[in-house]
C-alpha cells in the first residue's frame, strides 16, 4: 500500500522525465535503497524550485529525526543535481569522496557527496553508505 509520502515521491519522479537531466536514474536508485531498508520510513518534502529531499529515519531512532537526506536540488529544474548527505558519526567515507561539513546537519557534523552527472559507482558507493548510516541508526 503506497503511503502519501511514495505517492509524493512517484508523482515527483513522474514529473521528472529524463530527457530533461539524466540524474533522474540516479535518484531512483537511492530512493528504491533507501526505501527497501526495513524498519524504516521516508519523509518527503518538496520545494519546488528549491529542492525535492528524501528523509530516510529508522524506527529505533530516538534522537534524531533522520539518518540521510537525499536532495534533488531544483535551482534549476533542466540542471537538477543531488546532494546526499549523512551525520559524520553515522558513516565511514573510505574512499575520501564526501565532503565534511561542519555543523551542516541540525548542528551536527556531515558529510555530503554532491553529484552533477550520472555516476553508476558514486550510486554504488552512496547506497552502501545509505545501508551503514541504517545499520547505526538502528543501534
Amino acid at each position: 500500500m503506497a503511503t502519501e509520502q511514495s505517492k509524493g515521491v512517484e508523482a515527483f519522479l513522474a514529473g521528472w522525465t529524463p530527457d530533461e537531466n539524466p540524474m533522474k536514474a540516479c535518484f531512483q536508485e537511492l530512493y528504491s535503497c533507501a526505501a527497501g531498508l526495513e524498519a524504516s520510513t521516508l519523509a518527503f518534502i518538496a520545494r519546488p524550485g528549491v529542492s525535492y529531499s528524501l528523509r530516510p529515519k529508522h524506527q529505533n531512532q530516538s534522537e534524531r529525526n533522520l539518518f540521510a537526506i537525499i536532495d534533488v536540488i531544483d535551482d534549476d529544474p533542466a540542471e537538477r543535481w543531488l546532494s546526499v548527505c549523512f551525520y559524520g558519526d553515522m558513516i565511514s567515507d573510505p574512499d575520501q569522496r564526501g565532503e565534511v561539513i561542519p555543523g551542516g546537519l541540525s548542528g551536527d557534523d556531515g558529510y555530503c557527496f554532491d553529484m552533477y552527472e550520472p555516476d553508476k559507482e558514486l550510486v554504488k558507493y552512496l547506497q552502501e553508505r545509505l545501508a551503514e548510516a541504517w545499520q547505526n541508526a538502528s543501534e
